[in-house]
Protein backbone atom coordinates (compact mmCIF):
# COMPACT_ATOMS: atom_id res chain seq x y z
CA UNK A 1 0.00 0.00 0.00
CA UNK A 2 1.10 3.52 -1.01
CA UNK A 3 0.91 6.89 1.18
CA UNK A 4 -0.07 9.33 -1.25
CA UNK A 5 1.75 10.91 -4.14
CA UNK A 6 5.34 11.11 -2.88
CA UNK A 7 4.86 7.50 -2.13
CA UNK A 8 6.78 5.36 0.15
CA UNK A 9 5.01 2.37 1.84
CA UNK A 10 2.46 3.14 5.14
CA UNK A 11 4.07 3.13 8.71
CA UNK A 12 1.77 -0.29 9.09
CA UNK A 13 3.36 -2.14 6.39
CA UNK A 14 6.77 -1.33 6.85
CA UNK A 15 8.25 -4.52 8.69
CA UNK A 16 11.04 -5.70 6.99
CA UNK A 17 11.33 -9.59 6.32
CA UNK A 18 13.33 -11.87 7.81
CA UNK A 19 15.95 -12.03 5.06
CA UNK A 20 16.12 -8.34 4.41
CA UNK A 21 16.91 -7.68 7.81
CA UNK A 22 19.92 -10.24 8.43
CA UNK A 23 20.84 -8.86 4.86
CA UNK A 24 20.73 -5.51 6.40
CA UNK A 25 22.14 -6.34 8.99
CA UNK A 26 25.02 -8.67 7.96
CA UNK A 27 26.11 -5.75 5.36
CA UNK A 28 26.39 -3.25 7.89
CA UNK A 29 28.19 -5.05 10.52
CA UNK A 30 31.16 -5.53 7.74
CA UNK A 31 30.86 -2.23 6.69
CA UNK A 32 31.22 -1.05 10.16
CA UNK A 33 33.90 -3.38 10.30
CA UNK A 34 36.09 -1.69 7.93
CA UNK A 35 34.78 1.75 7.42
CA UNK A 36 33.86 3.20 10.99
CA UNK A 37 35.95 6.86 12.17
CA UNK A 38 38.24 5.71 14.80
CA UNK A 39 36.39 7.85 17.74
CA UNK A 40 38.16 8.11 21.03
CA UNK A 41 34.80 7.02 22.61
CA UNK A 42 35.43 3.81 20.56
CA UNK A 43 38.35 2.82 22.01
CA UNK A 44 36.47 1.84 25.04
CA UNK A 45 33.34 -0.32 26.71
CA UNK A 46 33.30 2.19 29.59
CA UNK A 47 30.07 3.20 30.49
CA UNK A 48 30.56 6.53 31.76
CA UNK A 49 33.18 7.67 28.71
CA UNK A 50 30.40 6.26 26.33
CA UNK A 51 27.35 8.68 28.27
CA UNK A 52 29.62 11.63 28.06
CA UNK A 53 30.29 11.12 24.66
CA UNK A 54 26.49 10.92 23.92
CA UNK A 55 25.32 13.61 25.62
CA UNK A 56 28.09 16.01 24.07
CA UNK A 57 27.29 14.88 20.62
CA UNK A 58 23.62 16.02 21.28
CA UNK A 59 23.03 18.49 18.85
CA UNK A 60 26.72 19.19 17.89
CA UNK A 61 29.30 17.61 15.80
CA UNK A 62 31.84 15.40 16.33
CA UNK A 63 34.75 17.34 14.94
CA UNK A 64 33.54 19.66 17.63
CA UNK A 65 33.00 16.83 20.50
CA UNK A 66 36.10 15.29 20.01
CA UNK A 67 38.52 17.84 22.09
CA UNK A 68 35.87 18.31 24.57
CA UNK A 69 36.06 15.05 24.98
CA UNK A 70 39.26 14.38 25.72
CA UNK A 71 39.62 17.40 28.10
CA UNK A 72 36.79 16.47 30.13
CA UNK A 73 37.71 12.56 30.45
CA UNK A 74 41.40 13.84 31.33
CA UNK A 75 39.82 16.34 34.15
CA UNK A 76 36.90 14.55 35.05
CA UNK A 77 37.81 10.77 34.48
CA UNK A 78 34.63 8.96 36.23
CA UNK A 79 31.40 9.42 38.26
CA UNK A 80 33.18 10.27 41.22
CA UNK A 81 35.16 12.36 40.03
CA UNK A 82 32.15 13.79 38.29
CA UNK A 83 29.91 13.99 41.61
CA UNK A 84 32.00 15.69 43.59
CA UNK A 85 33.65 18.37 40.99
CA UNK A 86 32.69 22.01 41.61
CA UNK A 87 29.66 23.19 39.64
CA UNK A 88 31.75 25.54 37.75
CA UNK A 89 34.61 23.63 36.88
CA UNK A 90 31.95 21.22 34.72
CA UNK A 91 30.20 24.10 33.31
CA UNK A 92 33.85 25.50 32.24
CA UNK A 93 34.91 21.84 31.06
CA UNK A 94 31.11 22.40 28.43
CA UNK A 95 32.18 25.94 27.84
CA UNK A 96 31.17 26.65 24.56
CA UNK A 97 29.33 23.33 23.77
CA UNK A 98 26.09 25.35 24.55
CA UNK A 99 22.69 23.70 25.63
CA UNK A 100 24.51 23.66 29.11
CA UNK A 101 21.39 22.14 30.84
CA UNK A 102 22.98 19.06 29.47
CA UNK A 103 26.13 19.18 31.54
CA UNK A 104 24.07 20.27 34.70
CA UNK A 105 22.41 16.88 34.15
CA UNK A 106 25.52 15.06 34.05
CA UNK A 107 26.37 16.27 36.99
CA UNK A 108 22.91 15.66 38.26
CA UNK A 109 23.10 11.86 37.31
CA UNK A 110 26.42 11.44 38.61
CA UNK A 111 25.33 12.77 41.88
CA UNK A 112 22.16 9.77 41.99
CA UNK A 113 24.73 7.30 40.70
CA UNK A 114 26.95 7.79 43.77
CA UNK A 115 24.14 7.73 46.33
CA UNK A 116 21.76 5.03 44.66
CA UNK A 117 24.37 3.10 42.87
CA UNK A 118 27.35 2.78 45.17
CA UNK A 119 29.28 4.88 42.21
CA UNK A 120 29.03 1.93 39.56
CA UNK A 121 27.01 2.93 36.26
CA UNK A 122 24.14 1.00 35.82
CA UNK A 123 23.83 -1.45 33.40
CA UNK A 124 20.31 -1.91 31.69
CA UNK A 125 17.99 -0.03 29.62
CA UNK A 126 15.33 0.91 32.28
CA UNK A 127 17.84 1.64 34.68
CA UNK A 128 19.71 3.98 32.62
CA UNK A 129 16.61 5.48 31.35
CA UNK A 130 15.99 7.13 34.79
CA UNK A 131 19.29 8.72 34.85
CA UNK A 132 18.58 13.14 34.57
CA UNK A 133 18.75 14.11 31.07
CA UNK A 134 18.66 10.65 28.98
CA UNK A 135 16.36 9.66 26.95
CA UNK A 136 15.00 6.71 25.18
CA UNK A 137 17.66 7.24 22.53
CA UNK A 138 20.45 7.98 24.64
CA UNK A 139 19.23 5.18 27.37
CA UNK A 140 19.69 3.03 23.93
CA UNK A 141 23.09 3.85 23.04
CA UNK A 142 24.20 3.70 26.20
CA UNK A 143 22.69 -0.11 26.95
CA UNK A 144 24.12 -0.93 23.40
CA UNK A 145 26.98 0.04 23.26
CA UNK A 146 28.57 -0.45 26.44
CA UNK A 147 26.92 -3.08 27.50
CA UNK A 148 25.77 -4.82 23.96
CA UNK A 149 22.48 -5.46 24.87
CA UNK A 150 20.06 -5.37 21.57
CA UNK A 151 18.36 -1.97 22.57
CA UNK A 152 17.27 0.71 19.72
CA UNK A 153 18.60 3.75 19.17
CA UNK A 154 16.96 6.44 17.09
CA UNK A 155 18.55 9.84 16.32
CA UNK A 156 18.03 12.05 13.29
CA UNK A 157 20.95 10.06 11.18
CA UNK A 158 19.53 6.63 11.97
CA UNK A 159 15.26 8.27 11.38
CA UNK A 160 17.00 9.38 7.77
CA UNK A 161 18.53 5.83 7.37
CA UNK A 162 15.43 3.90 8.26
CA UNK A 163 12.77 6.07 6.35
CA UNK A 164 14.79 5.44 3.41
CA UNK A 165 15.84 2.00 3.59
CA UNK A 166 12.02 1.58 3.85
CA UNK A 167 10.48 4.58 1.64
CA UNK A 168 8.37 5.81 4.30
CA UNK A 169 6.97 8.97 3.24
CA UNK A 170 5.17 9.86 5.85
CA UNK A 171 6.63 12.71 8.48
CA UNK A 172 9.02 10.91 11.25
CA UNK A 173 7.43 13.36 13.65
CA UNK A 174 4.44 12.13 13.90
CA UNK A 175 3.66 10.22 16.82
CA UNK A 176 2.55 6.72 14.89
CA UNK A 177 5.36 7.32 12.24
CA UNK A 178 8.01 7.47 15.31
CA UNK A 179 6.98 4.74 16.74
CA UNK A 180 7.19 2.68 13.73
CA UNK A 181 10.66 3.38 13.08
CA UNK A 182 11.13 2.36 16.52
CA UNK A 183 9.95 -0.84 16.26
CA UNK A 184 12.18 -0.93 13.09
CA UNK A 185 15.17 0.09 14.71
CA UNK A 186 14.54 -2.75 17.52
CA UNK A 187 13.99 -5.34 14.00
CA UNK A 188 17.39 -4.48 12.96
CA UNK A 189 19.55 -4.63 16.74
CA UNK A 190 17.48 -7.86 17.55
CA UNK A 191 18.57 -9.34 14.29
CA UNK A 192 22.18 -8.38 15.27
CA UNK A 193 22.11 -10.00 18.75
CA UNK A 194 20.07 -13.21 17.03
CA UNK A 195 22.99 -13.55 14.04
CA UNK A 196 24.11 -16.99 13.70
CA UNK A 197 27.80 -16.85 15.43
CA UNK A 198 29.54 -18.05 12.59
CA UNK A 199 27.98 -14.65 10.77
CA UNK A 200 29.04 -12.63 13.98
CA UNK A 201 32.88 -12.75 13.79
CA UNK A 202 32.83 -12.45 17.43
CA UNK A 203 32.04 -9.04 17.41
CA UNK A 204 29.30 -6.76 20.01
CA UNK A 205 26.68 -7.09 17.22
CA UNK A 206 24.60 -4.75 19.09
CA UNK A 207 26.60 -2.49 19.63
CA UNK A 208 28.23 -2.25 16.14
CA UNK A 209 25.12 -2.29 14.71
CA UNK A 210 23.46 0.77 16.05
CA UNK A 211 26.83 2.72 15.65
CA UNK A 212 26.69 1.41 12.06
CA UNK A 213 23.06 3.25 11.78
CA UNK A 214 24.69 6.41 12.99
CA UNK A 215 27.89 6.61 10.54
CA UNK A 216 25.73 5.30 7.99
CA UNK A 217 23.71 8.29 8.25
CA UNK A 218 26.80 10.62 9.02
CA UNK A 219 29.12 9.67 6.34
CA UNK A 220 26.90 7.87 3.40
CA UNK A 221 23.39 8.40 4.02
CA UNK A 222 23.61 12.00 4.12
CA UNK A 223 20.66 15.01 4.32
CA UNK A 224 21.60 16.37 0.73
CA UNK A 225 23.20 14.43 -1.69
CA UNK A 226 23.36 11.19 -0.20
CA UNK A 227 26.40 8.67 -1.48
CA UNK A 228 24.10 6.07 -2.52
CA UNK A 229 26.66 4.21 -4.91
CA UNK A 230 28.78 4.23 -1.91
CA UNK A 231 26.13 2.67 0.25
CA UNK A 232 26.55 -1.14 1.52
CA UNK A 233 22.80 -1.14 1.65
CA UNK A 234 22.08 0.38 -1.14
CA UNK A 235 20.63 -3.08 -3.03
CA UNK A 236 18.29 -3.57 -0.14
CA UNK A 237 17.20 0.26 -0.02
CA UNK A 238 13.39 0.77 -1.56
CA UNK A 239 14.04 4.77 -1.58
CA UNK A 240 17.02 4.54 -3.72
CA UNK A 241 15.09 1.59 -6.07
CA UNK A 242 12.34 4.33 -6.43
CA UNK A 243 14.66 7.19 -6.63
CA UNK A 244 13.77 8.96 -3.74
CA UNK A 245 16.51 8.74 -1.16
CA UNK A 246 17.21 12.29 -1.45
CA UNK A 247 13.49 13.18 -0.64
CA UNK A 248 13.50 10.97 2.83
CA UNK A 249 12.83 12.30 5.52
CA UNK A 250 9.85 13.93 4.72
CA UNK A 251 10.10 16.68 7.56
CA UNK A 252 8.32 19.99 7.50
CA UNK A 253 9.68 23.13 6.82
CA UNK A 254 11.79 24.89 9.94
CA UNK A 255 10.10 27.42 11.58
CA UNK A 256 11.42 31.17 10.35
CA UNK A 257 13.80 32.42 12.33
CA UNK A 258 13.08 35.50 14.42
CA UNK A 259 15.71 37.92 14.57
CA UNK A 260 16.63 39.60 18.19
CA UNK A 261 19.17 42.54 18.77
CA UNK A 262 20.93 42.70 22.02
CA UNK A 263 23.86 45.13 23.20
CA UNK A 264 26.23 44.19 26.05
CA UNK A 265 28.67 46.74 27.75
CA UNK A 266 32.45 46.02 28.60
CA UNK A 267 32.91 48.54 31.18
CA UNK A 268 36.04 49.63 32.86
CA UNK A 269 36.54 50.79 36.31
CA UNK A 270 39.60 50.90 38.05
CA UNK A 271 41.56 48.67 35.83
CA UNK A 272 38.99 45.61 36.37
CA UNK A 273 35.65 44.56 34.08
CA UNK A 274 32.36 43.94 35.55
CA UNK A 275 30.64 40.49 34.81
CA UNK A 276 27.32 38.49 36.08
CA UNK A 277 26.36 35.19 36.48
CA UNK A 278 23.27 34.42 34.62
CA UNK A 279 20.40 33.29 37.36
CA UNK A 280 19.13 30.00 38.19
CA UNK A 281 15.42 30.16 36.08
CA UNK A 282 17.48 31.67 32.70
CA UNK A 283 18.88 29.79 29.97
CA UNK A 284 22.28 29.78 30.21
CA UNK A 285 21.97 28.87 34.05
CA UNK A 286 25.28 30.23 36.10
CA UNK A 287 27.10 30.93 32.99
CA UNK A 288 29.18 34.42 33.11
CA UNK A 289 28.68 37.70 30.94
CA UNK A 290 29.11 41.14 30.34
CA UNK A 291 26.33 43.13 31.63
CA UNK A 292 23.56 43.31 28.12
CA UNK A 293 20.06 43.98 27.69
CA UNK A 294 17.83 42.76 24.49
CA UNK A 295 17.02 46.33 22.36
CA UNK A 296 13.51 44.73 22.05
CA UNK A 297 10.60 44.67 19.80
CA UNK A 298 11.09 48.56 18.23
CA UNK A 299 14.72 48.53 16.52
CA UNK A 300 14.05 51.94 15.92
CA UNK A 301 14.84 52.63 19.31
CA UNK A 302 18.24 52.38 18.96
CA UNK A 303 19.99 52.47 15.58
CA UNK A 304 23.30 51.61 14.27
CA UNK A 305 24.40 54.93 14.50
CA UNK A 306 23.96 55.02 18.07
CA UNK A 307 24.72 58.18 19.85
CA UNK A 308 26.98 57.99 22.97
CA UNK A 309 22.99 59.89 24.65
CA UNK A 310 21.43 57.20 23.30
CA UNK A 311 23.63 54.18 24.64
CA UNK A 312 24.00 55.86 27.88
CA UNK A 313 20.16 56.14 28.01
CA UNK A 314 19.52 52.87 27.02
CA UNK A 315 22.53 51.13 29.98
CA UNK A 316 20.42 53.01 32.98
CA UNK A 317 17.22 52.16 32.01
CA UNK A 318 17.70 49.01 30.86
CA UNK A 319 20.64 47.57 33.19
CA UNK A 320 20.76 50.14 35.84
CA UNK A 321 24.01 51.43 34.96
CA UNK A 322 25.92 54.79 34.69
CA UNK A 323 28.11 54.97 31.55
CA UNK A 324 29.73 57.43 29.63
CA UNK A 325 32.98 57.09 26.93
CA UNK A 326 31.32 54.55 24.65
CA UNK A 327 33.23 53.12 21.64
CA UNK A 328 32.34 50.18 19.31
CA UNK A 329 34.00 46.97 19.80
CA UNK A 330 32.93 43.86 18.53
CA UNK A 331 29.85 42.91 16.50
CA UNK A 332 28.72 39.38 16.15
CA UNK A 333 25.66 37.01 14.86
CA UNK A 334 24.60 33.80 16.40
CA UNK A 335 21.95 31.31 17.03
CA UNK A 336 20.04 30.14 19.64
CA UNK A 337 17.22 27.48 18.87
CA UNK A 338 14.79 29.37 16.60
CA UNK A 339 16.25 33.07 17.26
CA UNK A 340 19.09 34.58 15.23
CA UNK A 341 20.92 37.44 17.44
CA UNK A 342 22.67 40.49 16.46
CA UNK A 343 25.21 40.80 19.96
CA UNK A 344 26.81 44.51 19.79
CA UNK A 345 29.61 44.60 22.37
CA UNK A 346 30.74 48.57 23.41
CA UNK A 347 33.49 49.67 25.77
CA UNK A 348 32.24 52.18 28.41
CA UNK A 349 33.19 53.33 31.18
CA UNK A 350 31.60 53.36 35.14
CA UNK A 351 30.49 56.66 36.10
CA UNK A 352 28.99 55.95 39.63
CA UNK A 353 30.36 56.32 42.78
CA UNK A 354 32.90 53.78 43.44
CA UNK A 355 30.98 51.80 46.58
CA UNK A 356 27.94 51.62 44.01
CA UNK A 357 30.84 49.80 41.88
CA UNK A 358 31.47 47.11 44.01
CA UNK A 359 27.50 46.21 44.37
CA UNK A 360 27.13 46.01 40.17
CA UNK A 361 28.54 42.85 39.75
CA UNK A 362 31.23 41.16 40.08
CA UNK A 363 34.47 43.37 38.94
CA UNK A 364 37.32 41.07 37.61
CA UNK A 365 41.08 41.63 35.73
CA UNK A 366 40.93 40.07 31.85
CA UNK A 367 43.29 37.16 33.35
CA UNK A 368 40.69 36.49 36.33
CA UNK A 369 37.62 36.45 33.74
CA UNK A 370 39.41 33.92 31.81
CA UNK A 371 38.51 31.43 35.07
CA UNK A 372 34.83 31.50 34.49
CA UNK A 373 32.34 29.73 32.08
CA UNK A 374 30.91 32.27 29.85
CA UNK A 375 28.39 31.83 27.45
CA UNK A 376 29.86 31.19 23.90
CA UNK A 377 29.36 34.74 22.56
CA UNK A 378 30.37 36.46 25.60
CA UNK A 379 33.53 34.26 25.57
CA UNK A 380 34.34 35.62 22.20
CA UNK A 381 34.10 39.44 23.33
CA UNK A 382 36.66 38.09 26.46
CA UNK A 383 38.95 36.60 23.36
CA UNK A 384 38.32 40.24 21.08
CA UNK A 385 39.77 41.68 23.99
CA UNK A 386 42.66 40.22 24.31
CA UNK A 387 44.08 41.77 20.91
CA UNK A 388 42.29 45.39 21.65
CA UNK A 389 43.03 47.57 25.06
CA UNK A 390 40.09 47.97 27.49
CA UNK A 391 41.04 50.96 29.25
CA UNK A 392 38.13 53.23 27.47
Amino acid sequence: MRSGKTGGVTPATASPSKSKSQRLVSALLAWFATSARDLPWRRTRDPYAIWISEIMLQQTQVKTVIPYWNRWMTALPNVKSLAAAAPQTVLKLWEGLGYYTRARNLQRAAQLITTQHNGRFPETFDAILTLPGVGRYTAGAISSIAFNQPAPILDGNVIRVITRLFDIAANPKKKAVNEQLWTLARELVETAHNLPEQCADNLPRCSHLNQSLMELGALICTPQNPHCGECPVQLDCAAHRAGRAAELPNLRPRTKATARRVIAFVIEHNGRLLVRQRPTAAVNAHLWEFPNAEVGHNPAAITHADSRDSLAQFAREQLGLPLTNFAPLITMRHSITRYRITLEAHRARWTGKSNAAKNAGRWLTVEELHALAFTSAHRKILKHLQTTAVTC
